[in-house]
């Protein structure tokens, strides 16, 4: 099939692979224009997709916005038969996603209707949910509102950190686009509404968010840490400097004790009821380390109050 494909982060490549390895004409790749890094921010540096396309050989468009004529008339002249969208980070005006004759499919990290929005995968986790999914919708001026034609369930085991939950999916959505398209090149593919019912936003994370609150019961907090692992990561401040620690991982366990207290010298932490054990850690600026490395150069002793 004649394809455009239009994506950005690291959660997109290996569906351009995936889509690329199927056999299918990937016209050209849309993705954010390359974002400033560096410790002054002067080098440029091009998306995960991007870079991946020119390896591919695929022609790149990196426009600021899909508004207006002009952009339009560019995206029809592809003569694409479908795009493929995968996180790309805007907005797609009715007339990008009226060009393709088999319209665009995205592929959205959720159990749709649940967890439409910015942030699925770290939401799911943060509120306990037990299974989440990969959802090919065919795509709608709405939110994430349009029709499913396939959907994949996929488990979130208790301590399952949202980067690893980000990676399995990013796999598994991977075949199901293929999949996809393939039964779309049949004209097999048949798309299911969404149930009015149901429907829970996932918002965008925002920072205040990320400082972990020991007042909250344990189950809280540990699905706190893990549903914004790696990125941004909750912290808490440590020492009288408040030096900013952030924790990549927590297993729930016993014990009880006043918010934010050390039980013992393991770095179990009480929380509002019950208690977390700190598994792995990241002061800023360092590697990310385990508990018992961290102890080495960090005195947590039994009775300390973190904030």
């Amino acid at each position: 099939m004649r394809i455009v494909f239009m994506g950005t982060p690291d959660f997109s490549v290996p569906t351009l692979s995936e889509i690329v390895g199927r056999g299918h004409e990937v016209v050209a790749v849309y993705t954010r224009a390359p974002a400033a890094s560096g410790r002054r921010g002067l080098d440029l540096v091009p998306s995960p997709v991007h870079q991946v396309a020119e390896r591919f050989g695929i022609p790149v468009f990196t426009p600021r916005s899909l508004k207006g004529e002009e952009a339009a008339a560019q995206f029809r002249a592809l003569e694409a038969q479908v795009a493929v969208v995968v996180a790309y980070g805007l907005i797609l005006p009715p007339a990008i996603l009226e060009a393709p004759e088999l319209g665009c499919l995205n592929l959205h990290a959720s159990l749709l209707p649940r967890w439409r929005g910015a942030a699925p995968i770290q939401r799911a986790i943060m509120a306990g949910d037990a299974e989440t999914g990969i959802a090919v919708m065919k795509m709608e001026a709405g939110l994430d509102t349009g029709p499913v034609g396939l959907l994949e369930r996929v488990a979130i085991g208790p301590d399952m950190t949202a980067g690893e939950l980000h990676d399995r999916l990013s796999l598994i959505g991977a075949d199901l686009m293929g999949r996809a398209l393939a039964a779309l090149e049949r004209g097999g593919l048949d798309f299911t509404p969404q149930p009015e019912d149901g429907v829970v936003y996932a918002a965008k994370i925002d920072k205040s968010e990320a400082r972990i609150d020991w007042s909250q019961p344990a189950e809280t907090v540990h699905n706190t840490i893990r549903g914004l692992s790696p990125f941004p990561g909750a912290w808490f401040p440590l020492g009288d400097e408040g030096t900013r620690v952030k924790v990549l991982r927590a297993t729930r366990t016993e014990g009880a004790g006043a918010p934010g207290e050390a039980l013992d010298d393991t770095l179990t932490i009480a929380c509002g009821s019950g208690a977390v054990r700190l598994v792995e850690l990241q002061k800023a600026g360092k590697q990310p380390m385990g508990a018992a490395t961290f102890l080495n150069g960090n005195d947590v002793p039994t009775g300390t109050r973190l904030a």
